[in-house]
């Protein structure tokens, strides 16, 4: 059997190593219109022509289930839809999925707690993804900056090295010249409670960055640490999710995000910004608070092969430039896991 070939009934492609997912598949049953159920096991059936089909459409298993019917993929949240739109209300789940998932609204929000839900178990079974796009083998950044990746300067490639999926570690060290100025040093308690930036103002300042991979997502992890002088060192981490093409949200801790696009202009690296958001139970929701904290900025300058020039500062709409830091790193470690 091959694409070409017509393949009648419905086909439901699903991870037989997630307890949940294959309870579905099992459980599924869809009306006599649409012919028999064929239930493909990712895993073992890695081989299947409709495989080939859906990695050539790029539709990645590790973010959901599909279902085709002949004629359209149904990846995910739409696959979810589907199952209650057509499931034949023969047993308690298809009677469960048509009385809960036929409302757009509540699959836009239950479905990420299912994959979320799913990942757990996956991840307490010790199994690995299904990668069926073969993520790990590229940078998690190479789709964030689409075409524009092939022209970054080689220092920016590898500071944006990390793959999903695996242990990848980048290290760079370099100092930094900080500035914080009012109102925003008002707030050094919450921020620090927070985990934000760091609310100092001082120069040269000494600071070693990682950046990690996610063994289990494709979340891109930053570390950072700052040497002060005075102060013990002081610690600054978030992770970077792409939510959207070039969009990406920074988040740390509590669920606070700073939105942003990543841009290259053909001379340096544009983070802009693009908002806040909180993340809660596997959904960012956009909070208004650009007016209170102001617009996030940066950017990446290549200096050399090893070292890259960067700049961050965030700007008050009516108390100007309140934060500020810049310097220069040097790529001083890549680790491969």
């Amino acid at each position: 059997m091959n694409m070409n070939d017509k393949m009648n009934g419905i086909y439901f492609v699903y991870d037989g190593e997630c307890p949940l997912c294959r309870s579905a598949a099992y459980a599924l049953r869809i009306k006599e219109k649409f012919g028999a159920l064929h239930l493909i096991n990712a895993r073992t059936e890695a081989d299947h022509p409709l495989m080939a089909e859906i990695n050539k459409r790029g539709l990645d298993l590790d973010e959901g289930m599909i279902i085709y019917d002949g004629s359209n993929f149904y990846h995910g949240q739409t696959a979810l839809e589907f199952m209650a739109r057509h499931g034949a209300a023969k047993n308690s789940f298809t009677v469960f999925c048509k009385s809960l998932f036929r409302w757009r609204p509540i699959t836009v929000i239950t479905y990420p707690w299912m994959r979320g839900t799913r990942n757990m178990l996956i991840r307490n079974k010790n199994i690995g993804r299904i990668d069926n796009l073969n993520h790990k083998s590229t940078p998690i950044f190479q789709s964030i900056f689409s075409d524009a990746w092939d022209n970054l300067p080689p220092v920016l490639k590898k500071h944006y090295a990390n793959r999903p999926y695996c242990n990848d570690i980048v290290t760079v060290s370099g100092h930094l010249d900080i500035m914080c100025k009012a109102p925003l040093t008002w707030l050094a308690p919450i921020m620090r409670l927070m985990g934000q930036i760091p609310p100092a103002n001082e120069e040269n300042v000494p600071v070693t960055v990682e950046f990690k991979s996610d063994l289990h997502s494709k979340a891109f992890q930053f570390n950072r640490q700052f040497y002060f002088k005075s102060t013990k060192p002081y610690a600054f981490r978030s992770q970077m999710i792409q939510v959207q093409d070039n969009v990406v949200i920074e988040v740390m801790r509590f669920g606070l995000g700073w939105k942003m696009r990543y841009t290259w202009d053909g001379t340096k690296v544009i983070l802009s910004h693009k908002g806040y958001a909180l993340k809660l139970f596997g959904h960012f929701v956009p909070v208004p608070l650009t007016l209170f904290m102001g617009k996030g900025y940066a950017e990446e300058v290549a200096v050399d092969e090893h070292r890259f020039d960067m700049i961050t500062h965030i700007t008050h709409p009516w108390w100007g430039k309140v934060y500020q830091y810049k310097g220069r790193f040097e790529i001083m470690e890549k680790l491969d896991g």
